[in-house]
């Protein structure tokens, strides 16, 4: 599952937090330490994959994000993340829909979602906002797998990503850029971010595997 992103794994390491075209420029997610390399070494696929694609901050052992994925997603929204990382590095293309062509940021959203829950999302970042098929929630309910929304082009939500947990989320941010990892506690994303939107379905195959077990 992971194929399409291993040779792309240094690309989401990020430097800086100048802008351009309305978002910026780099990832803040900070390379791994050594002691969370090794951590990885000895824990899960899962946990390894995250470990390599530096998506943890030096401060928190890589296995706690893929267990605290594990522990507040339901096995359907677990999915869902793994799918957007399967994706990191592939480039931006505006209009874009697919691995092959690139992703724009709504094109990305809907891709992960059709093909890991089988939810098919309106096209546009605003349209995916007002969809009925979404409910809207608190920033401070957010869960890996709820959409999250930014204002990047004056005017309300006009970006979109997936929430992963530990305050980030996975993108495809901007023309020459690629899908890549953003911590939402940076300036940029807190004085832009719009709100955030569920899918009941992820959550409704949450309780049913729950009731089963």
């Amino acid at each position: 599952m992971f194929g399409a992103a291993s040779s792309q794994a240094q690309q989401v390491q990020g430097s800086s937090a100048a802008t351009t075209n309305g978002t910026p420029q780099a990832t803040a997610s900070a390379t791994p330490s050594s002691a969370n390399t090794s951590a990885a070494d000895n824990s899960d696929p899962v946990s390894r994959f995250l470990a390599d694609k530096g998506l943890l901050p030096n401060t928190k052992p890589v296995v706690e994000l893929a267990q605290q994925v594990r522990d507040k997603a339901s096995d359907m929204a677990s999915e869902l993340v793994l799918s957007a990382m399967n994706f990191l590095g592939v480039p931006y293309r505006r209009g874009g829909t697919s691995e092959q062509s690139g992703f724009d940021c709504s094109g990305f959203t809907r891709h992960v979602f059709e093909n890991s829950v089988g939810l098919i999302l309106p096209r546009r970042a605003s349209e995916q906002a007002n969809s009925p098929d979404l409910i809207p929630i608190q920033k401070s309910e957010l869960k890996p797998g709820d959409l999250v929304f930014f204002n990047t082009l004056r005017h309300t939500f006009s970006h979109v990503g997936i929430y992963i947990g530990d305050d980030k989320f996975i993108h495809s941010p901007r023309a020459g850029g690629q899908v890549r990892v953003e911590d939402m506690r940076q300036a940029y994303w807190q004085q832009r971010f719009d709100g955030a939107r569920r899918a009941p379905v992820i959550t409704a195959r949450q309780s049913g595997n729950t009731q089963n077990n």
